[in-house]
């Protein structure tokens, strides 16, 4: 494996998210802040507390996997489209580097940098509201996983795209309602019957279970099926980019 190329790649795409810093970590961090002022300290000590846990501290998983999805999806997305966008993508095919180690370089940034944001909104809501982590090594371990997972699937995205407008398709009309829907703001217990089992079909319902497991010790859902779940789509989307750098889909002329 050729990590001078890796390194290579991977530094060059954290370059420019500090060259970015307004946009890639200041803007979010702000943006969940107001979450946290909004919804925790202003609505939350007006709602019951869910299992047992305050309200401004329940939503404090949901929100980072919010976060965490759509960054993790912009970040990879945007390294991937802007080389072909401006031509530089084949000059890195036609290097002596491997997709594998492409994907590495992309990836790892990318998701390198939602879990750094990640990390910093979790810091900037212990300052409006009471956290506890009751299991901080699987929490750090589901975030990295749930970051490479979508980094991966913004790779896709990035591909797939012909245009700017695109880009944000996916994000917005998609993971966007999916994430909202799936739990971040309230427990799928509180729902009826019939609408826990809709919950289910949404795939976002068990990244936000299993982060919350790690901070609280209770899910909606069996971690085991989380973690299953998720490990299910980060292998459909590693067999998505095995398919285009072998069958070249827009990625050659």
């Amino acid at each position: 494996m050729n990590l001078y190329a890796i390194r290579a790649i991977y530094l060059f795409e954290m370059a420019r998210a500090w060259r970015t810093l307004m946009q890639s970590i200041i803007s979010p961090v702000i943006s969940t802040s107001l979450y946290f002022v909004v919804f925790g300290a202003a609505i939350g000590q007006h709602m019951n507390a869910i299992g047992g846990v305050a309200y401004g501290s329940f939503i404090v998983p949901g929100l980072i996997m919010l976060t965490l999805l759509m960054q993790s999806i912009s970040n990879a997305s945007f390294g991937i489209y802007f080389p072909r966008f401006t031509g530089t993508i084949y000059e890195v095919l036609s290097a002596p580097v491997s997709p594998l180690e492409i994907v590495a370089g992309y990836v790892g940034a990318a998701a390198t940098k939602s879990v750094i944001l990640g990390l910093i909104i979790l810091a900037t809501a212990t300052a409006f509201v009471p956290v506890q982590i009751e299991h901080p090594v699987l929490m750090v371990a589901f975030l990295i996983l749930t970051a490479v997972t979508f980094s991966l699937f913004g790779f896709i995205i990035g591909i797939w795209a012909d245009g700017f407008e695109k880009l944000q398709l996916v994000p917005l009309l998609i993971v966007t309602p999916l994430t909202f829907l799936g739990g971040s703001f309230y427990s799928i217990e509180m729902l009826p019957p019939f609408w826990q089992t809709v919950s289910l079909f949404n795939p976002v319902v068990y990244l936000v279970s299993a982060f919350r497991w790690s901070f609280f010790g209770q899910a909606e859902v069996d971690i085991g099926l989380s973690l299953g779940m998720t490990g299910l789509f980060l292998v459909l989307c590693l067999g998505g980019i095995v398919w285009i750098f072998r069958s070249g889909y827009r990625l050659k002329v």
